[in-house]
């Protein structure tokens, strides 16, 4: 299936600027069977030494990039809409909601194959795009966050009012590893009535401008609305730019907890609001009495794109009582997942890019009494064992006791390859002390992102609602990894969303509190009679 070539989508027009740059999509599996032949062809690609059509199947598509001109220019045009389209009625803009959702779901067949080019394996990927017309843009959330914009009280003839107005222009910076997804999520902020300016990253630029410009902007241009109130293009990092432009209200950062952080106190000395989405590092507890079934089929999740996306189960803390029973569990699970194209059905695992990272932390694992119970090794596409493979095994390594399991990284913190920690917390005298002791372990976690418990115990139950405090998203005997409608599926405390994290709508993230109170003229008042 070919794309074509897109362009920037700027103030309403298509702009590939006096002297295009292009970036070309070449499918991950001709990456992975012909690695250094594909990569040049990419490079002649994107120099212009070879036509297109010569690349066959293996060139799928090509964005321009965006130069610094063209970049300024989608701001201006952000600004210049923004006053139009927060006056637009928030029941036009639940309407361009739901246009959004339904179009997507019509577009699903070409955005699955332009991410499974991309890389993401076929299954996660037809999930991906099903499944956010459902969540992040179903009428569940978008109508609930629209009921929160605005709150009316009568006291005799004050009327006050409680409303949230929204920011403005809002720039969004969506990962590499999830691009489209998270800036379909991101693009909610229009609803709440802001502008928006997508920059696609480089590397997977292709399914996030087509969404765009396939999905999202014929229905805008639909529903009448301002030329400019949704700009995107495929370029460099732009956050410097954004940072100093007097246009840009608030930033969407996602990325790694170290860069992140900085970037929140850059943002803040520029008068900017960050809204960060930066790392995770979930932890699921199996307690005694859980189904095991369900537990393991959710602690699977974990290696999900080889675990190198943030909302899977990086961690469990298994009860003494059934640590051994959910290990031998999880082994037979896992030994099932095994390496393919990302085209195949059934696939999971991508290529890893941490190898030596993964390395490093099992041998720091080891080294310090862990054991490992399965995987380790280095693999090819066929699943034989290789030392320069593209995959992992996923991998499992058995860490004895609560004390002392943060010292080693792999717990510490945020993985991005299939190394998974199973955590067995020391025998107690009582269920009630060890209970105690996994929610003091649970808390004591710097990221922020998801907790997840499994337990048939009501009592066990409730005293993991009211003592799990550090997570944006808690699941109880439920999919750690799902994403559901209504409730937010990011957004967190601590290392995942910084000084201000918390469970997060971007469409009510990027808007603020105005309290109003009215007294209306006399004259008012014999006109309303």
């Amino acid at each position: 299936m070919k794309f074509g070539v897109y362009p920037a989508y700027i103030g309403g027009q298509d702009i590939t600027g006096s002297n295009p740059q292009f970036v070309h999509t070449i499918t991950a599996r001709s990456l992975i069977e012909d690695t250094f032949p594909s990569l040049r062809l990419k490079r002649d690609l994107d120099l212009g030494i070879v036509d297109p059509d010569a690349a066959g199947e293996r060139a799928v598509g090509a964005c321009v990039v965006a130069d610094e001109d063209m970049a300024a220019l989608a701001l201006e045009a952000a600004a210049k809409a923004a006053e139009e389209w927060r006056r637009v009625p928030i029941e036009t803009r639940l309407e361009v909601g739901r246009r959004i959702g339904e179009r997507l779901l019509e577009h699903r067949e070409p955005l699955v194959e332009i991410l499974v080019a991309e890389g993401t394996p076929r299954d996660a990927a037809e999930g991906m795009i099903t499944g956010i017309p459902f969540t992040s843009w179903s009428s569940e959330t978008l109508e609930w966050c629209a009921e929160q914009l605005e709150f009316r009280r009568v006291d005799g003839e004050r009327e006050m009012i409680l409303r949230r107005v929204p920011d403005g222009v809002v720039c969004i910076n969506p990962p590499q590893n999830a691009a489209t997804v998270n800036a379909l999520n991101g693009l909610t902020a229009l609803i709440a009535g802001n502008t928006v300016v997508v920059r696609a990253p480089r590397g997977v630029a292709l399914s996030c401008m087509y969404a765009m410009r396939e999905v999202v902007a014929p229905v805008l241009e639909e529903m009448g609305a301002p030329a400019g109130t949704v700009n995107a293009f495929c370029g460099a990092p732009m956050l410097e730019t954004w940072l100093a432009s007097e246009h840009v209200d608030d930033v969407l950062y996602f990325g790694g907890s170290k860069k992140g952080l900085e970037f929140e106190a850059d943002a803040i000395a520029a008068g900017k609001k960050p809204i960060l989405e930066l790392a995770g590092n979930d932890c699921c507890v199996v307690w005694h009495d859980a189904d095991l079934d369900a537990a393991v089929e959710t602690i699977t999740q974990f290696f999900l794109n080889s675990g190198q996306i943030c909302n899977v189960p990086n961690q469990v803390v298994a009860h003494p009582a059934i640590a051994d029973e959910l290990i031998e569990r999880l082994v037979a699970a896992t030994k099932d997942i095994q390496p393919g194209y990302p085209d195949e059905p059934g696939v999971v695992l991508t290529p890893v890019l941490g190898v030596d990272w993964f390395f490093g932390c099992l041998g720091e694992a080891l080294a310090k009494g862990a054991k490992l119970v399965h995987g380790g090794r280095r693999l090819e596409v066929d699943g034989s064992e290789s030392s320069t493979g593209f995959f992992v095994e996923p991998s499992i390594v058995r860490v004895e006791g609560l004390q002392g399991a943060r010292s080693l990284s792999v717990v510490r913190d945020e993985t991005f390859f299939p190394l998974l920690p199973i955590i067995v917390p020391e025998a107690v005298a009582s269920d009630d002390e060890l209970l105690e002791q996994v929610l003091e372990f649970v808390n004591s976690n710097a990221y922020g992102l998801r907790n997840s418990v499994w337990s048939s115990s009501f009592s066990t139950i409730e005293r993991f609602l009211d003592g799990v405090t550090n997570a944006g998203n808690l699941k109880i005997n439920d999919s750690h990894s799902g994403f559901l409608p209504f409730l937010p599926n990011q957004g967190g405390p601590g290392l995942t969303g910084g000084a201000f994290g918390e469970a997060s709508h971007p469409m009510l993230r990027t808007t603020r509190f105005q309290a109003v109170s009215v007294l209306r003229p006399a004259a008012d008042k014999e006109d309303a009679s």
